[in-house]
């Protein structure tokens, strides 16, 4: 990763894009492949397209989702308070006393996430897991006449938390998952620009996979590619409680390399060109098990249309699901790199056929 492109990065990480409201990174996106790419647009639903010789065999579709989990206004109080309801998978236990952003038709709007103090709270209730419901906006508004002036029923937010360097190798933001995955099919087509493939390919940012694999669903059926590889966050096992999972999720650590899934959502014949090319290029990788379909756009570009040759490439991540994911430089750029010497390596000839 060059200056440039990492300065793409923290601008591309720092937009705020919940599920239903990408614009804001996928404008970032297309404008950074308009650089590079044959042909830039973007679908109905929202999706990004970056392609790379179109009228090559066999088409294939790289896919890493824009969107990050955020909040959305449900209602204003009389008094100003603004409530909100999660866009995506939330711990609620992180949210209270955080700083949110909340994009206003106006402009964006600072708030404070506000509960009940501790002091005040009883002893049952400081027992109690606190819910989303509970919790309220500050504005600084004092009636709802002065709030509904800034906010809106309906407005998305996100935490107010932007990206910064952990130590040397290491990268904490918020919408790490899965804006990394959209960085990292964009990167890959930059590099397969200079490897020449014989095959069309195609980088997709898709929207709306933290509410239900939307957008990749309707993009890979527009696009309709003989071969797919998604790319998401993974969780990793070395930090402090999370050493226990390793008989279920595997031995997965920050900056050992991008993850290879094998299981039923992976084509055979494509994870072993993951593997050969990660071999003869000398890139790390650490492989992952799933027994049956993963959350991930690869699930739903895999039953896209009559099916697809899927495979799924793990960005190694701590902290997921909350405004601070860390992710390490060097399993971004191998994943990269990995991926774009795998499908260097795919043309006309390529069998994917189980048997």
């Amino acid at each position: 990763m060059n200056q440039k492109t990492e300065s793409f990065l923290e601008q591309f990480l720092a937009a705020p894009s919940p599920s239903g409201f990408e614009e804001p990174a996928a404008r970032l996106w297309r404008k950074e492949a308009e650089g590079f790419a044959d042909r830039v647009w973007v679908d109905l639903h929202g999706n990004s397209f970056a392609a790379l010789n179109e009228g090559g065999t066999p088409r294939i579709m790289l896919a890493g989702h824009i969107d990050e989990i955020g909040l959305m206004v449900t209602h204003i109080d009389d008094k100003g308070y603004v409530y909100v309801c999660g866009i995506g998978g939330w711990d609620p236990q992180i949210l209270p006393g955080q700083r949110v952003w909340i994009e206003g038709s106006a402009g964006r709007v600072l708030g404070v996430l506000g509960r009940k103090p501790i002091h005040l709270l009883e002893d049952e209730e400081r027992k109690k897991v606190v819910k989303l419901k509970e919790l309220w906006v500050d504005i600084g508004a004092s009636t709802k006449e002065e709030a509904t002036k800034r906010v809106a029923i309906g407005d998305p937010g996100v935490l107010a938390h932007s990206p910064e360097r952990l130590g040397e190798r290491l990268l904490a933001a918020r919408g790490v998952d899965d804006r990394i995955g959209a960085y990292v099919v964009l990167e890959a087509l930059r590099h397969l620009k200079e490897l020449r493939p014989s095959c069309a390919v195609f980088a997709v940012a898709t929207v709306q996979e933290e509410v239900g694999l939307r957008g990749a669903r309707t993009s890979a059926f527009g696009l309709d590619p003989l071969v797919g590889i998604a790319v998401d966050v993974t969780f990793t096992i070395d930090t402090p409680g999370t050493e226990g999972e390793v008989k279920r999720i595997g031995e997965v650590k920050l900056g050992a390399g991008p993850t290879l899934t094998r299981g039923a959502n992976v084509n055979h014949k494509l994870l072993e060109i993951l593997v050969e090319s990660a071999r003869a290029q000398k890139i790390p990788f650490q492989m992952e098990a799933a027994p049956g379909g993963t959350g991930t756009d690869a699930n739903a570009m895999q039953l896209s249309r009559a099916g697809v040759a899927t495979a799924l490439v793990g960005v190694p991540s701590r902290y997921m699901h909350t405004p601070c994911e860390v992710i390490a430089y060097n399993d971004v750029d191998h994943a990269a790199q990995l991926i774009a010497h795998a499908v260097a390596r795919i043309d006309a000839e390529s069998a994917f056929l189980p048997g």
